[in-house]
């Protein structure tokens, strides 16, 4: 188990080290300067701002500064926020996302087990037909296009919940199902599958004959077995729902780590950029670390690494 660990651990490295040096060199390959905007007439106040930033120096000292900032966690100020640090907004914004992300994922684990449990014991029924109809629309509609209707329907046409901020549980009820949907149609189709092979297994078969109740046997026996390819997908989905925060916030106009994720690109704010996608990258990395780790402890019949090398 601790060979194991190690190993994903290295790789957990290996990979955030990957994705780190992509964002560097993909921004740097971008043409222009983040002050394209702010043309002044005395070059000197440019060729200062520069300096201050380490834009004049060459690429490769600018990737050793940047690795450093990334070994000590310290992004530097962003630029176009002089008074403000990457640290600053990373821990402003990372809780609100960090909120949204939780309660997503809570949504959509609830209401897509429940779906396919459901579905799988109603086997070819309405209930069956119903809740993959509702899985299949999940799947389909993008949850841009989900929030624009959610706002459309609920918010304007019928002012039910609020359409914009985060301070209140209403104001989380829309974002919320935006980005939970997609998810808990992906559990919800997974979780049916897994429950229909694992109802046909011998040990199902044994408990029922012995006289357990269909709830018992569901719970107890059945349930636990069928979320193993659930909890496999879970880091998958994770990544999904954080990554795509960015553009629901910013549709909802909701301070996380989208906003400052989104303006950094449109103002060229290279530390900001940066600093969110290592941070993003250490974090999903971490969870899919996680997830690895919970999936050979929950599944006994996982051998984490074989003798001899094989």
């Amino acid at each position: 188990m601790a060979v194991y660990i190690l190993k994903r651990f290295a790789l957990m490295v290996v990979t955030v080290w990957i994705i780190a040096s992509l964002t560097f060199f993909l921004m740097n390959a971008i043409p222009g300067s983040p002050f394209n905007e702010e043309r002044t007439t005395n070059a000197a106040v440019e060729q200062n701002l520069e300096e201050h930033f380490h834009l004049n120096e060459p690429l490769a000292v600018q990737y050793v500064l940047y690795l450093k900032s990334i070994a000590t966690f310290n992004f530097g100020p962003s630029i176009k926020q002089p008074t403000e640090t990457v640290n600053s907004l990373l821990g402003r914004g990372f809780p609100i996302s960090a909120e949204l992300g939780i309660w997503t994922i809570l949504v959509a684990l609830v209401s897509g087990v429940t779906l396919g449990v459901f579905a799988a014991l109603k086997h070819n029924g309405m209930i069956d037909y119903l809740a993959m109809t509702i899985a299949v629309l999940g799947i389909s509609i993008p949850n841009f296009v989900l929030a624009t209707l959610l706002i459309q329907e609920l918010a304007v046409s019928h002012p039910l919940f609020p359409a914009a901020t985060w301070s209140s549980p209403k104001h989380m009820v829309l974002p919320i199902l935006a980005l939970a949907t997609g998810p808990m149609a992906i559990i919800a189709r997974l979780t049916r599958s897994s429950m229909l092979e694992t109802l046909t297994q011998d040990y199902i078969k044994t408990a029922r004959a012995k006289g357990l109740s269909p709830i018992k046997i569901v719970v107890k026996h059945a349930l636990k077995n069928a979320l193993m390819p659930v909890v496999t997908i879970l880091g998958t989905l994770l990544a999904g729902i954080l990554t795509g925060t960015f553009v629901i916030e910013k549709i909802f106009a909701i301070p996380g780590m989208g906003k400052y994720f989104v303006e950094g690109i449109n103002q060229r704010d290279y530390p900001v950029i940066m600093g969110t996608t290592v941070f993003y990258s250490v974090f999903l990395v971490f969870m899919l670390f996680l997830v690895d780790i919970a999936y050979g402890i929950l599944d006994p019949r996982i051998k984490l690494h074989k003798e001899g090398g094989k």
